[in-house]
């Protein structure tokens, strides 16, 4: 009787989690071949035991003969955690460090990169009003997932979130009544018509799409964290190339530029923050 070894079985499973994301990639086109390992392996272990099947090939036969399957395991690997004003600091660091350098812009653009269903989204839309730029501001707002991008579209979250909200929202800076900014029907708030108006959603995947614009800011919080090095790279040298001499960089609380090789083309802002400024450099190598 043949018996594996632990070193053995791990790797026969990395086998499996390597065939299964290839498989994904080939049949529906969904690139997750560069996320981290541990996040992949926690996730997919999750879908094995909701789908009730035995094996990690088990979950590959289902998912690429029924697309509902697939889109439980896609909804398991794109991870949607946001909030109004989330970590305030940010969003207060933002308003007394970026806003003066930007205030003069004729125009400003601005993309929020894995916006999930667009509680920041709405936040920034909310301070820029608050700061009279509103008017002159396009943000774009992108994320992997369609589902989460329709949500974010409507800009309803739950009447229970809003007493936490309004806290982030004073510790971020907001001097008005947050209850200006929303409506309330049936539990459920709906952010005033006008926060939508300078807002574009759409569909963009950091690991295969391309730039499609030049931005005097751009914010990707607690999204990288989830990316292997090679991918971490990938989008960093994507919003490099995104970004106007100048322009600002926000990332989330665990992330950091300084370890990725366009480190250099950056000087900190705000350090706590993980703001950062994109400098001129006449050597591309640094």
């Amino acid at each position: 009787m043949i018996s594996l070894s632990n070193q053995e079985f791990n790797q026969i499973e990395q086998i499996e989690i390597d065939l299964l994301l290839e498989a994904i990639y080939r049949a529906y086109g969904f690139e997750f071949r560069n996320y981290a390992q541990q996040f992949l392996r926690r996730r997919i272990l999750h879908r094995l035991r909701a789908e009730r099947v035995r094996s990690i090939s088990g979950l590959q036969e289902r998912v690429l003969h029924d697309p509902q399957a697939m889109e439980r395991l896609f909804a398991d690997l794109t991870i949607h955690v946001t909030e109004m004003f989330r970590n305030p600091g940010f969003f207060r660091a933002f308003r007394t460090k970026v806003i003066p350098l930007i205030r003069h812009y004729p125009q400003i653009r601005i993309w929020h990169a894995g916006c999930s269903s667009g509680e920041e989204v709405y936040s920034m839309a909310i301070l820029l009003q608050e700061e009279e730029l509103y008017s002159k501001t396009k943000i774009y707002a992108t994320d992997i997932c369609e589902a989460v991008l329709q949500k974010a579209k409507r800009g309803v979250i739950p009447l229970e979130r809003m007493q936490e909200y309004t806290k982030n929202y004073h510790r971020a800076g907001g001097a008005c009544a947050f209850s200006e900014y929303y409506t309330v029907k049936n539990n459920e708030v709906f952010f005033n018509p006008r926060l939508k108006e300078h807002i574009i959603f759409a569909q963009h995947n950091l690991a295969t799409d391309h730039s499609f614009n030049e931005f005097h800011v751009i914010i990707c919080r607690n999204v990288t964290i989830y990316f292997n090095k090679l991918l971490q790279e990938r989008v960093y040298d994507l919003f490099h190339d995104s970004l106007s001499v100048n322009g600002f960089l926000g990332l989330g609380d665990k992330e950091a530029i300084k370890y990725s090789k366009m480190a250099c083309f950056y000087s900190e802002v705000d350090k706590e923050q993980k703001i950062y400024m994109k400098e001129a450099k006449l050597d591309s190598n640094c």
